[in-house]
C-alpha cells in the first residue's frame, strides 16, 4: 500500500533528519505550526529542520490498563488522550506537543494519515487552546467562510467549486480558529489538499489538482493536492455556513440562540463525546463556542441538489460577503 509521491515536489534534504528505527523524520509545517514526523505526510508543506511544536513520533503505545478495547477505543485523561482504531493503529497526544504514533501490523505511512491529519491533529490543535470544527474554510479576498455541515452536507463540494471560482483553500475537514484575541478570531491554514467524492470531482473539475492513489477501498473520497489555491496565511474569520441541502441557493442568517448550538454541534471535540470535556474543559469549550457565535455572522446555507447547480452556491456566498452585513 506505499503512496507513489514521485510526481509531488522532492522534499528539500533540509526538511529531513534521521529518525529512531530506521525512520526519516520529516518536517513539515500546518496549522502555524512546526510540525516533526516519523510518518512520511506529503500532504502537508515540507519545512525546514527547526525545533518543533508538535512531534510525531512512531514507537509501542500502552492502552491504559481498565480502558475498554474493541474495534475502536477512546481514553481521555487530563494531559493525555488514546485514540486506538484497530485495523490502523494506537495514538497518544500528550499535551498537543508529541503524539506517539503504534502501527498495526502490515499499515503503512499512507494510511496512519488519514487518522493522524484527521481526528488525531484535531484533538491534539484542541489540546493547544484552539477551537478546532470538523468543517472546511476558504479564504475570499482578504475574508474567509468556513462550511459546517452534517455528512454529506457538501462542505468539500462547495469548497472545490470555491477554488474553481478563483478563492483558495485555508483547511478542509479541520478547521482550527486561533482565539487569543478575542475581537478577531482567526481561521489558521492546514495544508492544501481537500477531498472529493468521484462525482463531486467530476463535476467540479479542480485542474490545478493533483489527484493522488486512493490508499483503502473503504475510503470513498480522493485527495486532491493543489498545486496553486492554497491560502498559507490565517485568516479573519468573516462567515460560518451550516449547510443544508435546499431547492435553491438561499442563505438565512440565524440568531444568537440557534448559532451557538450549531458551533457546538460541528466542533470537533464533541464527536467523542462528554468523556473528551473532563471537569473545566466542558466550561471553557462552551465560552470558546460564544465567543465566536458572538463574534462572527453564522448563517443557513442551502445548497442545491444536484452538482450542476453548486455554482449557485458560490454566487450566493459572494454577494453575502460584498453585502457587508453579518
Amino acid at each position: 500500500m506505499n503512496l507513489p509521491i514521485a510526481s509531488l515536489a522532492r522534499p528539500d534534504p533540509a526538511t529531513e533528519t534521521t529518525a529512531p528505527a530506521g525512520r526519516v523524520r520529516h518536517f513539515y509545517k500546518a496549522y502555524g505550526l512546526i510540525v516533526s514526523s516519523d510518518v512520511a505526510l506529503p500532504e502537508l508543506e515540507p519545512a525546514a529542520t527547526a525545533t518543533p511544536d508538535l512531534e510525531i513520533a512512531v514507537g509501542p503505545v500502552d492502552f491504559p490498563d481498565g480502558a475498554s478495547q474493541g474495534a475502536t477505543a477512546f481514553r481521555f485523561e487530563p494531559t493525555r488522550q488514546y485514540l486506538l482504531w484497530q485495523a490502523v493503529g494506537t495514538f497518544m497526544i500528550s499535551d498537543g506537543r508529541r503524539i506517539d504514533v503504534d502501527p498495526a501490523p502490515g499499515i503503512d505511512d499512507p494510511l496512519l494519515a488519514f487518522p493522524l491529519l484527521g481526528p488525531v491533529m484535531a484533538l491534539a490543535l484542541h489540546q493547544r487552546g484552539l477551537l478546532v470544527l470538523h468543517a472546511s474554510a476558504i479564504a475570499v479576498s482578504g475574508e474567509s467562510v468556513i462550511f459546517m455541515g452534517d455528512k454529506g452536507a457538501g462542505k468539500s463540494t462547495t469548497a472545490g467549486a470555491m477554488i474553481r471560482a478563483g478563492h483558495r483553500l485555508l483547511t478542509d475537514d479541520v478547521v482550527a480558529l486561533d482565539l487569543s484575541d478575542p475581537n478577531r478570531p482567526m481561521i489558521l491554514p492546514g495544508f492544501p489538499q481537500l477531498k472529493l467524492a468521484a462525482d463531486a470531482a467530476g463535476a467540479i473539475r479542480l485542474d490545478q489538482a493533483e489527484v493522488r492513489p486512493q490508499v483503502h477501498p473503504q475510503i470513498d473520497k480522493a485527495q486532491h493536492r493543489l498545486r496553486d489555491g492554497f491560502a498559507g496565511e490565517a485568516v479573519p474569520v468573516s462567515r460560518i455556513y451550516v449547510l443544508e441541502r435546499g431547492g435553491r441557493a438561499a442563505i438565512s442568517p440565524l440568531t444568537g440562540a440557534a448559532a451557538l448550538p450549531a458551533i457546538i454541534k460541528f466542533s470537533y471535540v464533541t464527536r467523542f463525546g462528554r468523556q473528551a470535556l473532563p471537569g473545566d474543559l466542558a466550561a471553557a469549550h462552551l465560552s470558546q463556542c460564544a465567543q465566536v457565535a458572538g463574534r462572527v455572522g453564522v448563517s443557513r446555507l442551502e445548497v442545491p441538489t444536484g452538482l450542476t447547480r453548486i455554482d449557485e452556491a458560490v454566487a450566493a456566498i459572494e454577494t453575502d460577503l460584498a453585502s457587508g452585513t453579518g
